[in-house]
């Protein structure tokens, strides 16, 4: 079985207001389980992200390998994920 790291998924930025209450600063720990408190609608927009990092896939328009940014599907309220692989020695 391939390896599995956790990611951290932060909050860098929010327009408007959030449904869901996220705000900068907010940071949820993904390690095999759904994060508690974070939106439903959030959380799968970034699965397609979120999945390749945990198990070592990388994005070629990344700057960096271990980190990517993505968005929440709300328009009018955007919020702004970063999620970063966590590696142990």
């Amino acid at each position: 079985m391939a390896d599995m790291f956790s990611v951290k998924i932060k909050v860098i930025s929010q327009k408007g207001t959030c449904g869901a209450g996220h705000k900068v600063g907010d940071e949820f720990d993904c390690s095999g389980n759904t994060p508690g408190g974070i939106c439903i609608f959030a959380f799968n927009a970034l699965m397609p992200f979120l999945l390749p990092l945990m198990f070592g896939g990388i994005f070629p328009w990344s700057g960096n390998p271990d980190k990517i940014e993505a968005v929440c599907p709300d328009a009018l309220n955007p919020v702004v994920f970063e999620l970063q692989r966590i590696k142990t020695d």
